[in-house]
């Protein structure tokens, strides 16, 4: 639990609980507080150490005692005890010197906080921030109100409000620690130094006459911070996200009491966050969910680990080249192939585009930088693609042109080699009846930019075996991204439910909604960006392109809103999309996008058009139904699986906790009565599926 020794008359606690990383929860707090105890009446010692015997200081609070917490009392006692803990830390009457040897986040961060004095080690691979808003929470042990005294309040606004986490050279610069140190082994001596020679025993806080830095909230600085911070946040949120406007408040009327009792301002708001349906479902899918998709919880247990040594990369534009490069990152050797070795020169320039911003803001050296470039061969030569472990094929949306990058692959490659396709919508089963070796024919759908986004989609194809899977999986977790596996079928999971949205924005512009309200809308409901904007950023082209290949492989002819404007907007307008900078919007150069003024001629306004609440609701319901529809035909497996596809995939209104929790978040009877009506008023899309009604009339959710 700790670790304590005596050097030089100065106490060095350490905190070193059992397990890969330390949490505050209910047994640290007792044994930490009782340290602190015995040490304040050690007339001897001359200062406090705090550091940690692990790689990282501290990750923060137990996310499973806070989930677990079930009244306001409960939350309320925990929180109050914190807040006295830490208390008690910085009154002790004796310096005390926190020693960040690794990440320090939320409470753990807190901590250091508490502690006069604050040093870390200068490593770019060390975090340290408060990123509670990203889980619907806020700072609860102190840092609503230390922070702001600290360093300002329209600093800490804006760190506390974005979940910021920031290396340590950014840190220093910021004012979040004192004083950088350039390896481990510095750092307790460095602490030791600062309270032989300095030895500060109070708060700025606690000293008569403080004044907050940069203002008071009663200041004219202080009333423009809040008074413009309110509508701005607003702007950004829509009123989403309780725990910002939590924090809002919490900072504003905890600056203007003496200390203590503003803890008690911040342990109220926290409280009101804990409970919240936003921060349940949020710890749930972001928290819990993504954590074991990472541990590798779908990877078959019978299938030893794999360590992939080499990858190919069939296709060096966006999706390849950003491949290539999250590989070479990882430390993995890639061969990045194209039709020819200048194209595939070109893909590689987008390593050396982000590693040049990555060297300029210091955040590797020279050799590092040098060491990833030099990990990605090009070439043009199917033969260069021996001796891989896995190959990534990142073509066009072609199945003809797929099948030959297959086949070239495969005939230089042994039966240990996987094959995988990052195709986003053509089913996998189908594209490895090319392969000889279909059992190790594999979907992998990355998302753009591949470097950005953390999710890949694993796609099983009728005949894909278990160890595709296992050592696929072996592969996203070495390149740190998050998995989720699903069954085979046309779009599969993300692609299907994705396009849903912007289709349904589509829709409600051919129902004559205008098309500012429609962008609004999708943004006001949570979606990171507008219907129509995003068409323009996937490309127009690329979904008219995906319904032709469809009516091919289906026999059909598809005539909904979305594949009458793809013809429209591809055939006729010559309107692709944000690549050929027109699109929904125009794109002039050096100016910001704008909607185009000629869509109006296309799709004029109508009076009876859908108002604005049913615009949202409509750009949301369809995607969870959707969702269920994939739940219902096997192409997912869980719900865990679509929450967390839906928020890392495509940024699925994060505070409802996914498509799934989104269902549990407006509730299984109102959502199910609003399907109803909306299946009444504008088709058979929102028919309530069927196994909803199921759930309904057995009283289960998918969670309970």
């Amino acid at each position: 639990m700790l670790d304590f020794h005596i050097e030089e008359e100065i106490a060095i606690i350490s905190f070193n609980q059992s397990g890969s990383t330390n949490v505050i929860n209910q047994e640290t707090m007792k044994a930490f507080g009782e340290k602190v105890v015995e040490i304040k009446d050690l007339s001897s010692i001359k200062g406090i150490i705090l550091t940690s015997s692990k790689k990282d200081f501290m990750a923060g609070a137990d996310l499973n005692m806070i989930i677990h917490l079930k009244t306001a009392q409960e939350v309320m006692d925990l929180t109050l005890q914190l807040h006295q803990l830490l208390r008690g830390l910085e009154t002790c009457g004796k310096p005390v010197v926190a020693a960040i040897n690794g990440t320090a986040l939320g409470g753990g961060y807190e901590i250091c906080l508490a502690c006069h004095y604050r040093i870390a080690v200068n490593n770019p691979k060390i975090e340290i921030g408060l990123p509670e808003v990203m889980l619907g929470l806020l700072p609860g042990g102190g840092g609503t109100q230390r922070l702001p005294r600290m360093i300002g309040i329209q600093a800490a606004l804006q760190f506390i409000l974005e979940g910021k986490r920031v290396r340590p050279q950014e840190a220093k610069a910021l004012g979040l620690v004192n004083q950088l140190v350039e390896n481990p082994d510095e750092l307790i001596p460095a602490a030791k130094k600062w309270i032989l020679e300095v030895g500060t025993k109070q708060q700025p806080w606690d000293v008569k006459g403080f004044k907050i830095p940069g203002g008071s909230v009663m200041s004219k600085e202080g009333a423009m911070i809040f008074t413009a911070g309110a509508a701005l946040l607003r702007k950004k949120t829509y009123g989403n996200y309780p725990a910002t406007q939590a924090i809002m408040s919490c900072i504003y009327e905890g600056l203007q009491l003496p200390f203590d009792r503003a803890l008690t301002v911040e342990a109220r708001y926290f409280t009101k966050c804990v409970l919240s349906k936003e921060s349940k479902h949020m710890i749930r899918t972001l928290w819990f969910t993504k954590n074991a998709a990472d541990r590798g919880e779908a990877r078959p247990k019978n299938i030893p680990s794999k360590e992939i040594q080499k990858i190919g990369v069939l296709g060096a534009g966006m999706m390849g080249a950003g491949i290539a490069y999250v590989s070479a990152n990882a430390g993995i050797p890639v061969i990045l192939k194209d039709i020819t070795k200048e194209r595939a020169e070109l893909g590689k320039q987008y390593s050396v585009n982000i590693l040049d911003k990555k060297l300029k803001n210091g955040f590797i050296t020279k050799e590092k930088y040098q060491e990833i470039l030099d990990r990605i061969i090009t070439t043009e030569n199917p033969n260069d693609l021996a001796g891989c472990d896995l190959i990534i094929e990142a073509v066009f949306e072609d199945r003809a042109l797929k099948a030959k990058v297959t086949q070239e692959s495969e005939a230089v490659n042994n039966d240990e080699c996987i094959f995988a396709s990052n195709t986003s919508t053509l089913p996998i089963t189908g594209l490895a009846e090319a392969s000889q070796r279909p059992e190790n024919f594999i979907g992998l759908h990355f998302f753009s930019p591949v470097d950005k986004m953390p999710l890949v989609e694993i796609i099983m194809g009728k005949q894909t075996g278990e160890k595709a899977l296992a050592y696929s999986i072996d592969y996203i977790k070495k390149i740190k991204k998050t998995p989720i596996v699903v069954n085979d079928g046309r779009g599969f999971f993300t692609s299907r439910v994705f396009a849903t949205y912007v289709k349904e924005g589509i829709a409600l512009l051919a129902e004559g909604v205008p098309a500012s309200m429609i962008e609004n809308a999708g943004k006001a409901a949570g979606m990171p960006v507008a219907p129509l904007a995003l068409a323009d950023e996937v490309s127009i082209e690329l979904l008219y392109h995906i319904v032709n290949q469809t009516e091919k492989d289906l026999g059909i002819k598809i005539t909904d809103p979305a594949a009458e404007l793809g013809r429209l907007f591809v055939e006729k307008l010559g309107r692709l999309g944000k690549k050929n900078k027109k699109g929904f919007y125009d794109y002039p150069e050096g100016g910001k996008k704008k909607l185009w003024e000629g869509l109006s001629e296309y799709y004029p306004v109508k009076p009876d058009a859908p108002d604005y609440e049913t615009c949202k609701m409509r750009l949301l319901y369809v995607q969870s139904i959707e969702a269920v529809k994939c739940l219902e035909e096997n192409i997912l497996t869980r719900p865990e699986d679509g929450d967390i596809g839906s928020i890392l995939g495509w940024g699925f209104a994060p505070f409802t906790g996914g498509v799934f929790s989104f269902i549990e978040y407006v509730g299984f009877d109102i959502f199910i009565q609003n399907c109803q009506v909306l299946e009444k008023r504008f088709g058979e899309r929102f028919k309530v599926p069927p196994l909803l009604l199921k759930m309904q009339k057995e009283g289960k959710t998918f969670y309970s």
